[in-house]
């Protein structure tokens, strides 16, 4: 009799069996050798314990029995009852903790490999794969229900519109009406919010697209930088739109139908050597006849003769502000002295293109157009000035200028000078107040960020505050400063939200100033100050050489300030990973945020993604709530010692003599510094989702209402898998009156809508590219609310890239 027909099972389920305890072994040393190396740094002892016990179940499994499987069966109780005791019925911690041992215990529990022990020794096969069974059947309940939570969501509902407060925060000067949209976040009050309410919860899931305009303007065209961005929110003056694009161009559609009405485009000087490429937005000037308090814009916004009475602004790369007709799109060649534009270059030391320019429009009053600009970070201590300037909207003359470093002095330059060098800067949106005569204008840091050991006393008095100056002087009316000495990158990144508030029976004139930090700061921006309580708190200290940190550092009584991270905190696709992402953490140096720069390499969290970047919050003048997408991603600060000012340390290798230094060289200062997200061996974020939200806030009490993770890994992941982790958000959301916020900035490409009340999403839309921009709301001229929504990407974050304008609207009734 032949034998092979049975003896060929045998030998397939001996080599199973084989095969199952060597990678069981291999990964039972890896977990002790690593597990062992954890210990020394102070960390948990289970991974040398679970390490042991798959050697030894992987030698048991060699012999045949049941004992390897007993072994084995153990090593999944202990993982679970250590998942349970380190982070509870959390579903992703837990699954970076047991999916390998789930996975491999399902193996064996396999006929194949039942057979094969069986056949070396029999005793206590049955009774081991029971035990086993019932091991994995525990993991599996505790995973079903821990799927079923999410200890992080904050339940509730937002306060009802408060009826004395429908009236209290309507804007004094040149602003929209509720069918408009006429400066970056709704009106100079940068409240992002529409009186509109013809989309509400009951009908949100009704919106279709209305229209779809290609700007056929796309990222990757030479000399791009890597953040190259189509961050644009577009203007809505009248029946037209206005918006800009990355590389410079303005476009004006009907905003009824999408179709192009012109197309300009600047001649651009290069090369320019550019670390950021883009254009967030135009500002709008309604011109000198138009009444003070109109909402429409004048006629030449729609194409009368009144050629250049009202004015778009454009800051170009080059360090320009064009001045063109809203009508023609032409230039205003009675501007800037016959010229039709601003040189921001003039007076400014330390002259290199490419180093100096606006990447966010700039404030416009009655009469004056007020100018920050985007110094280079962390290249060299030698960049030029952070001054903010005033020019006349109508002629383009020097007005004032206020310069951190000599900030007393605010009558315009002599020809003969220049401005004081390497002085903060302001990269974002200013906010205003004509009926106060206030700018309120968010300050950056001096270079560089991470170490502050050089820097000058204006320096350290404006860096990284909220800054409100005199409309009509320039002068300092007063100051917040946000963070001490920052040695972070916490720069102010977000435009100031202004709203009058009802505290008590008193109405109060407030700023909300979101920080990459995540405090929400709410000023009486009268004065500034707090009226949500503001605390000084003790921070790290131990500085690099050289430098000194702040004792304290404010924190507000509203704050999206995520918790400090734990060992348990780390996370990763499976226990491998996640192992070396504690390793890390224990070998770096974390005391809690504020934790300071090193040589040794410091973990900074919330990193300089910040919990809010420049897309800010949204303001509901009658719920008195902010709408805001903290979010929350660890990153990894590494000082390096300069030997000179002139060894490139960051970048490692020649570069063309015409391009960007590598960022965080720092030229002339003792340090260079690695920048880099706090992520795997595999590229995922060390620490446990989610890591972005969506929430609300009653801005008079401090209290969160209601906060829910928010996006999908779907379009972040090597495969298109929609799980809802709860994604980083880079571009802010709007709200309106009919009770209903959007938001398309999340890093997967839908734009959704939320119910205002409690936060559920209400509808999404899928979306072509990257949504990284804040979308904004009109009225067109059939009398329908339209959704704007513009879709390029954002070249640092790997979004796909793109150049869509897509409106959205109810269907015609």
């Amino acid at each position: 009799m032949n034998p092979r027909p049975s003896a060929e099972p045998a030998r397939s389920a001996s080599v199973l069996l084989a095969a199952m305890a060597v990678l069981i072994g291999l990964a039972g040393v890896a977990l002790a050798v690593a597990g062992a190396w954890l210990i020394a740094l102070g960390g948990s002892w289970y991974y040398l314990v679970a390490g042991l016990g798959l050697a030894a179940a992987a030698l048991l499994l060699r012999r045949g029995g049941g004992a390897g499987l007993m072994v084995y069966a153990a090593v999944v109780l202990l993982t679970l009852a250590w998942a349970l005791w380190e982070v509870g019925l959390d579903w992703w911690p837990m699954a970076a903790r047991g999916d390998v041992f789930f996975v491999i215990g399902l193996l064996l529990l396999t006929p194949w490999v039942a057979r094969a022990l069986a056949l070396r020794n029999a005793a206590g096969v049955g009774s081991a794969r029971a035990v086993l069974g019932v091991a994995l059947v525990a993991f599996l309940v505790a995973a079903v229900f821990s799927w079923m939570r999410d200890p992080r969501r904050i339940e509730g509902i937002s306060p009802p519109a408060d009826a004395t407060a429908a009236t209290a925060s309507a804007p004094v000067g040149p602003t929209a009406a509720a069918d408009e949209w006429t400066a970056y976040g709704g009106t100079g009050f940068g409240q992002r919010y529409s009186a509109l309410d013809q989309i509400t919860p009951q009908n949100v899931s009704q919106l279709e697209e209305a229209w779809h305009f290609r700007t056929g303007d796309v990222r990757g065209q030479p000399g791009d930088p890597e953040e190259t961005t189509f961050e644009v929110t577009p203007l809505k003056i009248g029946s037209r739109l206005f918006l800009c694009t990355p590389h410079q161009s303005v476009i004006a559609l009907d905003a009824t139908t999408g179709q192009q009405v012109w197309h300009y485009t600047p001649q651009i000087a290069r090369p320019l050597a550019l670390q950021h490429l883009t254009c967030r937005g135009l500002s709008y000037y309604p011109g000198a006849a138009a009444a003070p308090s109109a909402g429409s814009a004048p006629a030449s916004a729609s194409g009368s003769p009144a050629a250049c009475d009202a004015k778009l602004f454009m800051p170009t790369a080059d360090g320009r502000v064009i001045a063109l007709d809203p009508a023609s799109g032409q230039p205003c060649p009675a501007f800037g002295g016959g010229t039709g534009q601003i040189d921001l270059w003039k007076n400014m030391p330390n002259v290199k293109a490419g180093s100096y320019y606006s990447t966010s429009p700039p404030v416009v009053t009655r009469s004056l157009l007020i100018v920050g600009g985007t110094v280079l970070d962390n290249v060299s201590t030698k960049e030029t000035s952070g001054v903010i300037r005033a020019f006349d909207a109508n002629t383009g003359a020097l007005v004032w200028n206020w310069d951190s470093g000599n900030p007393e002095d605010t009558a315009p330059i002599a020809a003969d000078r220049t401005y004081t060098a390497n002085s903060p800067n302001s990269w974002s949106i200013s906010s205003v107040d004509e009926a106060l005569g206030l700018v309120y204008v968010p300050m950056g840091n001096q270079p560089p960020d991470q170490w502050g050991g050089a820097r000058s006393e204006g320096a350290k008095k404006y860096s990284s505050a909220v800054v409100a100056l005199d409309l009509a002087s320039g002068r300092v009316r007063w100051s917040f400063q946000t963070v001490h000495h920052d040695l972070w990158d916490y720069d102010v990144p977000a435009q100031p939200s202004l709203v009058d508030l009802r505290v008590g029976s008193e109405t109060v004139p407030a700023l909300v100033q979101p920080t990459k930090q995540g405090e929400l700061f709410v000023l009486d921006r009268r004065n500034g100050k707090p009226i949500l309580p503001v605390n000084e708190r003790a921070a790290p200290q131990g500085a690099a050489a050289g430098d000194v940190t702040a004792p304290t550092q404010p924190s507000s009584a509203l704050s999206f300030d995520p918790p400090a991270l734990k060992p348990s905190d780390m996370w990763g696709a499976t226990v491998f990973d996640q192992l070396a992402c504690r390793i890390a953490f224990h070998r770096l140096r974390y005391e809690g945020r504020f934790t300071p720069p090193s040589t040794e390499g410091s973990l900074i969290h919330p990193g300089n993604f910040g919990v809010f970047n420049w897309g800010g919050v949204a303001v509901d003048p009658r719920r008195q709530i902010v709408f805001a997408t903290p979010a929350s991603l660890a990153f990894v600060s590494r000082l390096v010692p300069r030997a000179d000012a002139t060894s490139l340390y960051v970048q490692g290798k020649e570069r063309p003599n015409d391009s960007l230094p590598a960022l965080n060289e720092n030229f002339g200062a003792p340090f260079a510094v690695k920048l880099s997200a706090f992520t795997s061996v595999l590229g995922l974020p060390c620490q446990a989702p989610p890591w972005g939200y969506v929430a609300a806030a009653d801005l008079r009490t401090g209290r969160v209402a209601w906060m829910h993770k928010n996006g999908t890994v779907r379009d972040s992941s090597p495969l298109p898998l929609p799980f809802a982790m709860g994604v980083p958000n880079l571009g802010g959301p709007i709200m309106t009156a009919g009770g209903v916020a959007f938001l398309s900035g999340t890093l997967d490409q839908f734009v959704r809508g939320y119910d205002v009340n409690d936060g559920r999403e209400l509808w999404r839309s899928r979306l072509p590219a990257g949504g990284q921009a804040t979308p904004m709301t009109y009225r067109g001229a059939d009398g329908r609310q339209y959704l704007l929504v513009v879709a390029g990407g954002h070249g640092s974050l790997g979004t796909r890239t793109g150049d869509h304008v897509i409106a959205y609207a109810l269907p015609r009734r």
